[in-house]
This record gives structure tokens, C-alpha cells and sequence, in this order.
């Protein structure tokens, strides 16, 4: 097919307001499409051109080879060259304009790319004078634009990766638009090389797709996805934010992450373009690095860590695509021993393709790949390698490594002294197992630290499973003697911290349903499920704990510990738990297990609940539980006399003192014994101590209480007792008594008159005592009881003290008589 040529020149000296004409159109160019050809394939000469140049200075210009879309879908391949200008009397310069115009659809001749025109000896710096020749005449074969491209390519090596990165992201189909990628050389003639090297290395589809210009004094403005500028522009293009790789100045600094990129950049410093073509015959997505990757190292081109890495990743995808010879070339370059590169995201490669490979070759392919991963892991410390099997070191390979490696791990799992961590130790027990390396000797000394390693490693980690998990669990079931041994750590260390083994149990699935008896770790694993069947009844959560034990703590004591730790692990038991706890075993077990400091811990708590001075008096539920937490506290400190001592003994001590102030007959020295216990049990908790003083001064209200203990506590002046006293005689239980019993009444005015000089303390609270209580009740006794009060009072006195009661009661009538008369006068 005849494709159109179309040839301007730039405007002659004298034609004012033109930049150039088309001087010959080929048939099938619009006028339209000349109107877009036209800022194309204009030329604007770099700066400090002379205005007469020589014949030398005139070759030395550069020339602006372009490949364009067009609106319509065709496309231009155009060179725009500097020309002497022999029109005028001078001997300036002008520029010609050549181009060919392919319609949609229609390739150059031969089926060349673009770029391949760029030597062609037709294109042409002056109109034909006859016909246009046509077709544009291309050189013959590949080697017009891959010829000098590996020199060409070795010099640019610094850039390659980054250029080609840039390449192949704007040939991408949907990169219509985007702003162009900038190249700076000195000489034209290295941006098309540049585009050369792209036609080599990119899918004839993207290249097809890379618009260019060799060179332009406005890349901010161009429509092309690649073009080249000189130094003196390169500034302006990176004002504009365009993506600029200076290439004539000095080496950049640092690489590009983009793998395909680095992997093509070193086929092309190896000189071997050809893998190229070989690269794109492998399955896989058309800029994957891993085909090409695979095609270098087979092809002895060493790649970085990255490459080797997308090289195994891919073979451990497609185990079938390479033949034998390959997949061998392949195995040998990716375990290399003198690889010092390594990283972990190769290792994991590397170790997916071991488990692709293993049984589908022969043991002595894999084997070089088997030995690195086991290396790695003994002395890389890569605890996510996923380890070959035992089989895969039968023979010679598997002596060597073990002789060489398993030194090292016996070394270090014996080691108690350093910081390992439990996927550390995890992975040198598998590897000791593989390698067949005898570790029973240190094996008890490793789970023992192992075991509370587990806890605390997944007690830092965010929720869910530990990241150990996985190879923990494969350990435990690889190896039948570390099970038994670490599960029995653990069975040992959770009555310690029961919680914390219930947690790890929760998100770690451990199998001990074998013939151990393991009793903690069994109940731990209960917990959860009881907690979540029976909610908030801790006794019934209790009682299933401890069978899932399968054990009594009669026998195993400890198992009351784990229990109690795993219901009340973060509060005391209640009272009524507590007498359930003391009762299901006997105090040796408790003793033994430790227990013995929570049912403390319960009756401390439980008083420190109880009534308030004001309401103990009174038969409520508080009274009921701080009685019952005092029973407990005589319980406890008749079964455990020897362990419980300091404040917890004198605390519990003021409880049984409680008890026996309300239903019993303590020990004399009422008074000085709550002052003295409540000292020795500092820091006090507040509600026990209130509770003490009501016990002490609801005995001293009482009746029948002792005339020498109500003496000592007066004379005692213990203001805080006196205190609670007067707070316990204005209760309305005592009103009600003042009232209704006459002798009772008669008491209390013996006492409150009995002791005027004792201390500063007591006078004023019996006087408010005599006034605020005594004389209303007397005030609403019958004249019959009056008379019977001031019987008893000079009958357990003395007439003197029935005279005073008289003075103390008519003082109060007279002062009712007088302010009755009062107010009649008041209301006269």
C-alpha cells in the first residue's frame, strides 16, 4: 500500500507572520490533519547556534525524529532536520520537515517499528523536485536499530533501570495523557538508542505504543509519551514536573524498587538481549519480573535478592513450565553458596519452590535448595521458612549439613543465658529433628524456658493467634518427646498464673487430649466454656473447673489454686465462696496450694461491705454478711495459726472479736482490744474498723453488759469509740428501749451521770446524751414509770442519785411549765 509523504519547510528570510509551509502533500492528507501535522514537525534550533554556522556546526544540530498519534488514529514517523538556508543572500539556517503518514491500521514497510526508520537513508532535507518516491525505503533487517545498542547500554548503566521502569509504565495502554517522560543527552541520536533499547525490551504492543520525539525545546508541551532534550532544557523540564533522567550528567544515586526494571537493566549489561525474546515465550503477565528472572539466572546473569526472589516465586507457581535442564539451572543459581545477599522475602521464595519441587525431581535437584533453607535457618534466624522434609536429606547432602549445622544448634539451645525467642527455639528444635541431630540432653532445660516464653510472647501481641502458632503446633506434632515435655511445663507453671495459661490456651490450640493427665492445662482449657454455660455463678463454674481436672485436691492440692486463680483471678471470692472453697478441702490442702491467703483476702473484703455503724444494729443483709465473714475469719484463724500473721491476723482477729461481741462473751478488756487490733491491722480498711467500734458500743448499750468494761471505755477517752457510742445511742433501737423499759432508761442516767470528770471527751457526749435522748424518752413515759426510773436509779444508787435524777427530771418539767407561761403572756 502507498502510504502519503508530506514535506514542510520552515518560512524563508522576508516572510513575515509565517513559521513554514507544506511544500508537498501526499494524496489522502486532509487539510485537517495538515493543520495538527503542522506544531509536529516544527523545529526550534538550540540555544547559542551561531547565525552563519559552519559545515561541521550544521551536522552537529540535532534532528528531531518523531512517531505521533493523530486524531483521526493514524500516526506520522517525521524528522525534522537543521538545513542551510540558500534562498536568501545569507547562509543561515532553516529546518525541513520529512514525513510519512500511516493510516489506522497500516504498519511501515516490512512491518518495522517505528524507531527502526530512524537510520533509513530516504528520509530527505529538500522537496523532491519530481514525484515523491514511495514507500519511505527502511534499512534492511534488525540490526539498523539493535546495532551498538549493547555498548550503547553498558555506558547508560547507571540509568537503565530507572529509564526503563519510566519506559514501560508509558507504554501502558492507559497512560493516554500523561504527562511525557524526559530524556537529556547531548546527542539526539542517544534518545532514539534509548527507544531502541525499548523496542528490544517491551512487548511489540507496548512499543508500538511509545509516541516519541528524539528532541524538543518544550517538553512541557508535548503530546508524545517520550522525549529527548539537550542539557540546556533539562532544568525547565524538571520546573515543569515532569519525570526527568538526566543521562549526560553525572550517575544518579540509588536504585528503583521496580523488579522487572532492575532484572532487564542487567540482561542488557550482560549483552544478551536475546533472553528478551525467550522471556516473553514463558507464561506469565507481559512485565511480571519473574520469567525474565527466571531467563537470566538460567542463562548465568546474576540478579540481586529481588530478582532471585521473583525467579523462584514464579517456578514455585508454573513447577511445570520449565524442562529439566532449566528447572536444574535454575536450583543451582538461586542456592549458590556464594550468594551473600539473602534476604528473607527469598528465603520464603526459595522455600515455596522447594515445596513445588520436592517429589516432582529427583533429591540431588533439590537438595542444594533443602541445605540453604536449613542453613538459613539455623544461622539466619529466619523463623518463617517453611523447612523441607527429613526425606530430603537422606544420603550424603543430609550428613554434611548436619555435621556442619549441628554443632551450632545444640550450642544454642543449651544456651540459658541469652534472649531466644520462641520462634527461635521452635525452628532449632525442627531443624534438629530434619538434620537428625540427638538434642535429648538439653530438651528438658529448653521447654522449661520455653513454656512461660509462650505466655509472654502472646501476651504482647495483638489479638488473635501469635505468630509462632503455626510452626509451634507442626513442632508438637512432628515431635512426639517435645510435646510431652512441654506440655508438662506447662501443666507445671499454670497453677502460677492460671489466667495467663487459659488465655494462651484460647488462642492457641494446643493438643494434650493424649494419655497425660495434665490437670491444670485441662482445666484451663474448661474455663472459657464454663464461664460462658454458667455466666456469673462462680461456684458452678467452680465445682466444673475442678472436675475437668480429673483429679481430687485431696490428692494434688494445687489443683484449689489453678481453680481459684482461673474463677477469681482478678477479685476476692465472696464470703458464702469462700466457706465453699474452705470446706471442699481440707486446711493442709488449702495450706499446701496456697489457697489459704484468698479466703483470707474474702473475709477482709467481705467486711470492708458490710454494715455502717449507723445500720448494724439492725437485722439486714449487711449484718448478715459482715456475721458471716466474722465466722469465716474464726475459721481461718483456728485452721491456718501458723500462716496467717501482720495485719491480715489482726484484721481477722477484729472480726472474731465482732462475733464474739455480738454472740458471745469475749475475753475481758473490750475496749482496749479494738484499739489495739485496729493499730496492728493499719492500714485498716474504714467500714471494718466502724464495724468494730458499733460491736463494741452495742455491747456497752446493752443491758447486762459489764460495769468495768463501760468504765474502761469512758475512762479510755478514746474519741473516735465515744463517737460511735453516741452515734449507736441515738439509733432508734435505743430510743424505743429508753422508752418502753423503765430500768433501762433508769441505767443509761446512772451512766451518762456517773463519770462528769473523765476526760475531755466523754462529759459533753454523755450531757447532749442526758438532753437529746434520755429527756424526750422520760418526757413520754407515763407519771407510773417515771416514778419507777427514779426507783431503780436510787435503788442500784444511792439516794443522792435518785435526788439528782428528781433536780435533772423537775428542771425539764419547770422548764415546760415556764415556757408554756410564756407564751400566754406572749399571746395576751
Amino acid at each position: 500500500m502507498s502510504l502519503a509523504q508530506v514535506h514542510y519547510t520552515s518560512a524563508a528570510p522576508g516572510d513575515e507572520g509565517t513559521a513554514g509551509r507544506f511544500t508537498a502533500v501526499g494524496p489522502g492528507v486532509s487539510g485537517a490533519l495538515l493543520a495538527e501535522i503542522e506544531p509536529l514537525v516544527r523545529y526550534e534550533l538550540p540555544g547559542g547556534v551561531p547565525e552563519r554556522p559552519s559545515d561541521g556546526e550544521l551536522r552537529s544540530l540535532p534532528q528531531a525524529f518523531g512517531y505521533f498519534a493523530l486524531s483521526d488514529g493514524s500516526r506520522l514517523v517525521a524528522r525534522s532536520a537543521p538545513v542551510r538556508d540558500t534562498v536568501g543572500t545569507g547562509a543561515g539556517v532553516r529546518f525541513h520537515a520529512h514525513a510519512v503518514h500511516l493510516p489506522p491500521g497500516v504498519p511501515l514497510p516490512g512491518d518495522r517499528l517505528p524507531v527502526e526508520a530512524w537510520r533509513s537513508p530516504h528520509w530527505v532535507a529538500a522537496t523532491p523536485g519530481g514525484a515523491i518516491p514511495d514507500p519511505l525505503a527502511l534499512p534492511p533487517g534488525p540490526a539498523a536499530v539493535s546495532e551498538g545498542l549493547d555498548d550503547f547500554a553498558v555506558s547508560r548503566g547507571p540509568w537503565l533501570a530507572a529509564v526503563l521502569a519510566d519506559l514501560r509504565r508509558a507504554s501502558d495502554a492507559e497512560a493516554t495523557g500523561g504527562r511525557p517522560v524526559v530524556l537529556v543527552e547531548r546527542q539526539c541520536a542517544d534518545v532514539a538508542r534509548w527507544l531502541g533499547l525499548a523496542s528490544v525490551t517491551l512487548p511489540r504492543e507496548s512499543a508500538e505504543r511509545l509516541t516519541f520525539t528524539t528532541y524538543t525545546r518544550r517538553p512541557g508541551s508535548s503530546a508524545s509519551r517520550v522525549v529527548g532534550v539537550g542539557p540546556e532544557d533539562a532544568g525547565a523540564a524538571r520546573a515543569a514536573g515532569l519525570r526527568v533522567h538526566e543521562c549526560a550528567g553525572p550517575a544518579p544515586a540509588g536504585g528503583t524498587g521496580d523488579v522487572w526494571a532492575t532484572t532487564a537493566a542487567r540482561v542488557w549489561r550482560s549483552r544478551s538481549p536475546e533472553l528478551f525474546r525467550e522471556a516473553r515465550e514463558l507464561p506469565g503477565e507481559p512485565f511480571a519480573a519473574g520469567p525474565l528472572a527466571v531467563t537470566a539466572l538460567c542463562a548465568g546473569i546474576a540478579l540481586g535478592p529481588d530478582g532471585r526472589a521473583a525467579a523462584a516465586g514464579w517456578a514455585a507457581d508454573r513447577p511445570y513450565a520449565l524442562d529439566a535442564r532449566r528447572t536444574g539451572q535454575l536450583v543451582e543459581a538461586i542456592a549458590s553458596p556464594g550468594i551473600d545477599d539473602r534476604a528473607a522475602p527469598e528465603f520464603d521464595a526459595a522455600g515455596r519452590l522447594f515445596g513445588a519441587l520436592e517429589g516432582r525431581c529427583p533429591a540431588s535437584v533439590t537438595a542444594p535448595l533443602a541445605a540453604m533453607l536449613v542453613t538459613e535457618a539455623v544461622r539466619g534466624g529466619n523463623g518463617s521458612l517453611e523447612l523441607p522434609r527429613r526425606d530430603a536429606f537422606a544420603g550424603t547432602e543430609g550428613a554434611e549439613v548436619a555435621e556442619r549445622l549441628g554443632p551450632e544448634i545444640l550450642t544454642e539451645l543449651a544456651d540459658t543465658v541469652g534472649s531466644r525467642s520462641v520462634a527461635r527455639t521452635v525452628q532449632l528444635l525442627r531443624v534438629a529433628r530434619l538434620l537428625g541431630v540427638d538434642g535429648t540432653e538439653s530438651l528438658p532445660g529448653v521447654v522449661d524456658r520455653l513454656a512461660p516464653a509462650l505466655l509472654a510472647e502472646a501476651s504482647a501481641a495483638q489479638e488473635g493467634s501469635p505468630g509462632f502458632a503455626p510452626a509451634l503446633l507442626e513442632l508438637l506434632d512432628e515431635q512426639f518427646e517435645v510435646r510431652t515435655a512441654l506440655l508438662g511445663a506447662l501443666d507445671r507453671i499454670a497453677p502460677g498464673d492460671p489466667g495467663a495459661v487459659a488465655r494462651f490456651l484460647e488462642r492457641v490450640a494446643l493438643p494434650f487430649t493424649g494419655t497425660q493427665a495434665l490437670p491444670h492445662l485441662r482445666m484451663c482449657a474448661e474455663v472459657p466454656e464454663a464461664m460462658a454455660t454458667l455466666g456469673g455463678d462462680r461456684a458452678a463454674v467452680w465445682h466444673r473447673v475442678l472436675r475437668a481436672a480429673g483429679i481430687s485436691p485431696f490428692a494434688e492440692p494445687l489443683v484449689l489454686r489453678t481453680a481459684v486463680g482461673l474463677v477469681w483471678e482478678d477479685r476476692a471470692p465472696t464470703v458464702e465462696e469462700a466457706r465453699l472453697l474452705l470446706d471442699a478441702a481440707t486446711s493442709d490442702s488449702h495450706r499446701v496450694a496456697g489457697t489459704w491467703a484468698r479466703l483470707v483476702d474474702a473475709a477482709l473484703s467481705t467486711s470492708a461491705v458490710g454494715a455502717s455503724a449507723a445500720d448494724t444494729s439492725a437485722s439486714g443483709t449487711s449484718a448478715t454478711v459482715t456475721d458471716e465473714a466474722a465466722r469465716l475469719a474464726h475459721d481461718l484463724l483456728r485452721g491456718f495459726p501458723g500462716e496467717i500473721g501482720g495485719r491480715e491476723r489482726a484484721g481477722l482477729l477484729l472480726l472474731d472479736l465482732v462475733r464474739e461481741l455480738r454472740t458471745g462473751a469475749p475475753e475481758p478488756g473490750w475496749a482496749e482490744r479494738v484499739r489495739t487490733l485496729c493499730t496492728q491491722a493499719e492500714p485498716v480498711e474504714p467500714a471494718l474498723r466502724e464495724q468494730a467500734h458499733a460491736a463494741l458500743v452495742e455491747r456497752l448499750l446493752a443491758p447486762d453488759r459489764p460495769g468495768a468494761e463501760l468504765y474502761d471505755f469512758v475512762h479510755g477517752a478514746d474519741a473516735e469509740l465515744i463517737a460511735a457510742y453516741d452515734r449507736a445511742a441515738r439509733t432508734e433501737t435505743v430510743r424505743a428501749r429508753l422508752r418502753t423499759q423503765p430500768a433501762y432508761a433508769a441505767d443509761c442516767f446512772t451512766v451518762w451521770t456517773a463519770h462528769p470528770h473523765a476526760g475531755r471527751a466523754w462529759p459533753p457526749v454523755a450531757a447532749a446524751l442526758l438532753d437529746d435522748v434520755l429527756r424526750p424518752a422520760v418526757r413520754g413515759m407515763s407519771a407510773e414509770g417515771v416514778a419507777e426510773v427514779e426507783a431503780t436509779v436510787g435503788r442500784t444508787g444511792s439516794s443522792g442519785r435518785a435526788d439528782a435524777f428528781r433536780d435533772w427530771n423537775r428542771s425539764s418539767t419547770l422548764g415546760r411549765l415556764g415556757r408554756r407561761i410564756a407564751g400566754r403572756v406572749r399571746r395576751g
